[in-house]
């Protein structure tokens, strides 16, 4: 007698990221985007403020006092840009597949959410990023380049933080994800007001976000090795 699965003549269905019926991203490849994705952009802004800091004081950019007048967007009009294009656009591929998986880990214990979603399109605007932005104070003429970079920066704010709350409350309801619920608000509280009002508080919250992002895509590669091939 044929099992249920041969019935129907097609190949059994595989969750794991494994075998003919596995989906794609699996999760282990999604939990090393997670942590591609951060470090790549993290490594890179820290990088180019180091070898563009003279750049950055043309356009108005002061580590204290000024630490966020065009940065660091504005590191994509320097003598290095096409490597902070690349950034924003490879490390926003990188994070839309890291919450690929995500999506499909967290829907073999349940309904998976809005949570992953979100983070996916927060994945995009950061990609579109990767039009370069206006100088903020420099009387140069407003392009097509510099309003789309500025809706994303806006559609990143609008998708990443709701993204990250519904996503600790997702985690809430998973044995293996509980613990990293509350840590998840207390950054969303943390960083959600520096990026709106930006100042030095920003260079914390964007520490915090990638960090919380390698500590996700981390458990996520942890609970993959755990299950085994």
């Amino acid at each position: 007698m044929l099992s249920p699965q041969r019935r129907g003549g097609g190949q059994p269905s595989d969750t794991t990221g494994h075998g003919p019926g596995r989906a794609w991203p699996g999760p282990r490849l999604a939990a090393a985007a997670g942590l591609a994705g951060p470090l790549l952009l993290g490594g890179t802004i820290l990088t180019l403020t180091l070898r563009q800091q003279a750049f950055l004081h043309t356009l108005g950019w002061d580590p204290l006092r000024a630490p966020t007048v065009d940065w660091p967007s504005g590191l994509a009009l320097s003598p290095d840009g096409p490597w902070m294009v690349a950034a924003f656009v490879g490390s926003g591929a990188l994070l839309s597949l890291f919450a690929a998986g995500l999506h499909r880990h967290l829907a073999r214990s349940g309904a998976p959410g809005w949570g992953p979603r979100l983070l996916g399109g927060a994945g995009l605007a950061l990609t579109l990023l990767g039009f370069k932005a206006d100088p903020t104070l420099l009387p140069t003429p407003r392009t097509l380049a510099g309003t789309i970079h500025d809706g994303a920066y806006v559609l990143l704010g609008l998708t990443l933080f709701p993204g990250m709350l519904l996503l600790a409350g997702e985690l809430r309801r998973r044995e293996p994800w509980c613990a990293v619920a509350l840590p998840t608000l207390l950054v969303v509280a943390l960083a959600a007001p520096a990026f709106v009002l930006k100042g030095l508080a920003f260079y914390g919250a964007l520490t915090l976000i990638l960090g919380w992002f390698l500590a996700i895509a981390g458990r996520l590669w942890q609970l993959t090795r755990s299950s085994g091939p």
